[in-house]
């Protein structure tokens, strides 16, 4: 009897353990992984290009010379004549730069961001910024000439620029606004055959929209998500400072001849130095620090 309820109880035992092993295993509980929010905030830095174009009225610059060597007689005597700078002529061009910065978002997401900008342009503007035309004899060959106004004396400006937007995730919708600078065309008269850059300085406004490529996009060629692309329109007004205004010619002997100043010339026509104005639109791209 008592070899049987022993056999029996092992049994048992046996049994329970096998079916033990068939029972499904439980498995651990699966690791929750946020998926990171986008956020505008951090440096960035990049390059852009586009076009630029005079909005301003650049009337044109007409002076009026006595016989003091600017125009000379077919036989080489000095004579009187009348300059005429167009102040129209290629007042449009290639711009491109780069720029650097930081935003900052209150809200990850969508929400509001602000930022600060600054940015450096080459600009193509006035490839016929001296071009002018001589009535009543011809010009000195022996004369540099320049023209006192327009435009198309800008060769490079720069910005630094406020930023206040509204971000919807990866959509930035911006306007800006601030400090602008820029020079080009400018003489140091008095020394022969020497230049400098005629600084001028003034203020910008504009706005734009920004988009962050997503990290699987094949154009991120970072495999980030902070590559962006921008487009952006500004308009540039740059106040021209009273250096060196009106004066439009240097001798070889570092004489020099500007509008109304000592009886050298005789003013014709308008001929006043107008604000620098024109309009950009450009797109760009920033690399921004940081993946979120």
């Amino acid at each position: 009897m008592k070899k049987l309820l022993a056999s029996f109880a092992a049994f048992t035992a046996l049994t329970a353990a096998a079916s033990a092993a068939d029972l499904p295993r439980r498995a651990a509980p699966p690791v929750f992984t946020p998926v990171p929010v986008f956020t505008w905030t951090g440096f960035y830095a990049g390059f852009n290009a586009g076009y630029g174009f005079g909005v301003g009225d650049q009337a044109p610059t007409i002076i009026g010379v006595p016989a003091n060597g600017l125009v000379l007689t077919a036989a080489g005597a000095p004579t009187t004549g009348v300059f005429a700078f167009g102040n129209g002529a290629s007042n449009d061009g290639f711009v491109g730069g780069g720029q650097i910065g930081y935003n900052y978002q209150f809200t990850p997401g969508s929400g509001v961001v602000v930022g600060v900008e600054a940015d450096a342009q080459y600009a193509d503007f006035g490839r016929g910024r001296n071009n002018f035309a001589v009535a009543g004899g011809v010009a000195n060959p022996g004369v540099l000439f320049f023209n006192p106004n327009g435009l198309s004396g800008l060769d490079y400006f720069g910005t630094v620029r406020g930023r206040l937007g509204y971000a919807f995730d990866r959509v930035l919708f911006y306007a800006t606004g601030g400090f602008a600078y820029g020079a080009g065309g400018g003489r140091q008269f008095g020394l022969p055959n020497s230049s400098t850059d005629d600084f001028k300085t003034g203020y910008t406004v504009g706005g734009g929209i920004e988009y962050a490529l997503p990290t699987d996009s094949f154009l991120n060629f970072f495999r980030s998500s902070a590559v962006t692309f921008k487009v952006e329109g500004l308009y540039v007004n740059l106040d021209q400072n009273g250096r060196n205004a009106g004066v439009f010619a240097v001798n070889g002997a570092g004489t020099t001849f500007a509008t109304g100043v000592g009886g050298n010339v005789l003013v014709a026509g308008p001929s006043g130095r107008n604000d620098t104005e024109f309009a950009v639109v450009r797109a760009g791209i920033n690399y921004k620090f940081g993946s979120y």
